[in-house]
C-alpha cells in the first residue's frame, strides 16, 4: 500500500472512531481522535502534491479543533482565529485557480444567508462574541462562495463547512439543534474538509505542468 493510500485509510478509521465515539458519548476517545484528524489529512494532501496553502488550511483546522476542545470564551475565540486563517488559505487557492464565474443570484443568496443568520443570532450571543462571530461568519461565507469557483466538489465542501459552523453558532445562541449536535457538527465538518481537499487536489493535478508527476492517488 502506498503512503497516500495508508494515510487515507488511517483518516477514514480515525473519522469513523471519532464519530462513533460522539454517538456513544465516549469522551476520552473523542478527545484523543479529534486532534489527529486534520494532521493526517494534511499529510495525505502533502504526499499527493497538494499546494502549500491547502496543507496550511488543514493544519489551521487542527489548531481550531484543539482549541475548541479546551472550552471557555478565550479558547473559542482563538480557535475561531485558527479557522479564519484556514479560510484565508482556501480563499488564496480559489483566487489562484478558480476560473468559473458565480451567478449573481448565488452570490446574493450567500450574502442573504450571512445577513439573515447574523441578525437572527445577534441577540442570543454574549456581547463579547457578537462582533467576532459576525466577522468570522462573513469570512466563512466568502470562503464558501469562493469555493464554487473551483468546482462542484469544493463548492459542496464550502457549503457543508457553512452548515457545520452554523450548527455551532446555533448552540451559542441556545437555538434548537438536532439530537447529538456534536455528531452532526463533526460529520459535516469532516465531509467539508475532505471535499475541499479532494477538489483542490484534482485541480492541482489538472493544472500541473506537462510532464510533472504527482504521487499515486487513492
Amino acid at each position: 500500500m502506498s503512503a497516500p493510500r495508508a494515510l487515507a485509510a488511517l483518516f477514514a478509521l480515525l473519522a469513523a472512531a471519532h464519530l462513533g465515539a460522539l454517538l456513544a458519548d465516549a469522551t476520552p476517545l473523542v478527545q484523543l481522535t479529534k486532534p489527529a484528524l486534520m494532521p493526517v489529512l494534511a499529510a495525505y494532501a502533502a504526499l499527493r502534491g497538494g499546494p502549500r496553502p491547502l496543507v496550511a488550511a488543514l493544519l489551521c483546522g487542527c489548531g481550531g479543533d484543539v482549541l475548541l476542545q479546551l472550552g471557555g470564551e478565550a479558547a473559542f475565540l482563538a480557535g475561531m482565529g485558527c479557522f479564519a486563517a484556514g479560510h484565508l488559505c482556501y480563499l488564496t487557492l480559489f483566487a489562484r485557480s478558480g476560473r468559473r464565474r458565480t451567478a449573481a443570484w448565488v452570490a446574493c443568496g450567500y450574502g442573504a444567508i450571512w445577513l439573515g443568520s447574523t441578525a437572527a443570532l445577534w441577540p442570543g450571543l454574549d456581547a463579547g462574541l457578537r462582533v467576532p462571530v459576525a466577522a468570522y461568519s462573513l469570512l466563512l461565507t466568502a470562503m464558501a462562495l469562493g469555493a464554487l469557483r473551483a468546482g462542484p466538489w469544493t463548492g459542496l465542501g464550502g457549503a457543508l463547512f457553512l452548515l457545520s459552523d452554523g450548527l455551532i453558532a446555533a448552540g451559542l445562541a441556545d437555538w434548537p439543534r438536532p439530537p447529538v449536535p456534536q455528531f452532526w457538527i463533526m460529520a459535516t465538518y469532516l465531509a467539508a474538509q475532505c471535499l475541499l481537499t479532494a477538489g483542490l487536489l484534482r485541480r492541482a493535478a489538472r493544472e500541473a505542468p506537462l510532464g510533472a508527476t504527482l504521487p499515486a492517488a487513492v
